[in-house]
């Protein structure tokens, strides 16, 4: 609906703008260029950047803001706006899909949506005299470009929120609070360089932009520089996880089938932001206090065991997992998986259960649906002291689901 509805604003702002010709061929070109160099500035970004093209997102704002150029009022409408946004960024785009990098559907969609959603709030008033007569050309009139920008991001949370619940099926809540946490980073930066732009083109003309657009590129490099590091960081713990794996401790793929699944059930029961990557790195690490073992368990299957002995191996994994240098927070996650639910916090739990999941189930021997049938009648008949049924429940719905990528093993519905 979110993508049909963007197609529906490109086909009107194109046909509109050919129909009735280019208001101000300059300006337009200007922006145009703008937004094409913001996506080419994409280049080499990370997978999963929250914000792949913030230049881009920047000077289509601007655009939707822009009531004077050089101190001269402008005229171009809604429509021509969300036809330069969509003209920039397929030009902008044209050399990431030579390269076989395709375009975000979504994002786009969604760019197209809140630029318009901008210049429809701010282009009929502006051109109605409104603003120039309530608010004059102070401060007033910046504070109120401001908040014009404050609700587009919001819109624009809510549409990334939506978009992610109807693909994934996850809780709406905890999607939009991450959208919401979101905005304080590369959204607010964006927002304020959008405002910018718009001031410094209406009293300087167009030669505003080249100087306005430099910061938020070092923004972006800062940005991505961490976002490298970050997935450096989780890079080596993966390869340090699989360290049970090479030794034959546990079987191929359990951690990473553990971590995916243990993600999934998080998400389902409105973790986010922090705690979901507290909650991914504990169970990559969840097996490793098996490499201080003398025997190793049989198949690696630790739910088997009895409770004191799990216990003992998850102590010693806490102890391997504060060495490595991750938070402390995913340390006590590994220490106390063996717990008793009631005495878990919410990443404990549902590593616990996710890890009895798989060991129950064969997913690494292709057990098949009956297995994580049986599985999961297991997991519900050990409620009482073991799982908690939430995280079970929560489990199965997403199992129901399909599962996750990465060699789950899904349930059959009921």
């Amino acid at each position: 609906m979110v993508r049909g509805a963007a197609l529906a604003l490109t086909v009107a702002g194109f046909g509109a703008t050919l129909w009735s010709g280019v208001s101000e061929p300059g300006n337009a070109l200007a922006f145009g260029v703008l937004i094409a160099v913001g996506e080419l500035a994409r280049w080499g970004a990370l997978p999963g950047d929250r914000e792949p093209a913030p230049l881009a997102t920047a000077g289509a704002l601007a655009y939707a803001l822009l009531g004077e150029q050089a101190g001269t009022a402008t005229t171009h409408g809604v429509l021509q706006i969300v036809a330069v946004v969509v003209a920039g960024g397929l030009v902008g785009i044209v050399p990431h899909i030579a390269r076989g990098v395709g375009p975000d559907l979504d994002h786009q969609a969604r760019r197209i949506l809140t630029v318009g959603f901008a210049a429809l709030c701010f282009q009929p008033l502006y051109n109605s005299g409104e603003v120039s007569e309530r608010l004059g050309r102070g401060p007033a009139y910046a504070l109120f470009l401001v908040l014009l920008l404050v609700l587009t991001a919001l819109c624009d949370a809510v549409l990334a929120a939506l978009m992610l619940r109807a693909r994934k099926g996850y809780p709406y809540g905890p999607l939009l609070r991450d959208e919401l946490r979101a905005l304080i980073g590369i959204g607010s930066a964006v927002c304020a360089t959008g405002t910018v732009m718009a001031l410094g083109v209406a009293a300087a003309g167009l030669w505003a932009l080249p100087v306005f657009c430099v910061p938020l590129l070092l923004t972006q490099v800062s940005f991505r520089r961490y976002a490298a590091v970050r997935t450096t960081n989780r890079q080596t713990i993966a390869s340090l996880a699989r360290a049970t794996e090479i030794a034959g401790c546990t079987p191929p793929g359990h951690a990473r089938r553990v971590a995916a699944l243990s993600a999934a059930v998080g998400r389902e029961l409105g973790l986010s932001g922090a705690d979901l990557t507290v909650l991914e790195y504990a169970a990559l690490m969840h097996d490793i206090g098996q490499l201080s073992l003398v025997d190793p368990v049989p198949e690696g299957a630790t739910a088997l065991l009895p409770a004191e002995e799990q216990r003992r191996i998850a102590i010693l994994g806490g102890a391997v997992v504060r060495q490595t240098g991750v938070p402390a927070a995913v340390a006590v996650v590994v220490e106390r998986q063996a717990d008793p639910y009631r005495d878990q916090p919410v990443p404990a739990r549902i590593v616990r259960t996710v890890n009895a999941y798989d060991d129950l189930a064969g997913t690494g021997t292709g057990a098949g649906a009956g297995g994580s049938l049986a599985a999961l009648e297991q997991l519900r008949l050990a409620t009482a002291r073991d799982h908690h049924p939430d995280v079970v429940e929560s489990l199965a719905r997403v199992l129901a689901r399909g599962g996750v990528t990465g060699g789950v093993t899904p349930a059959p519905p009921g």
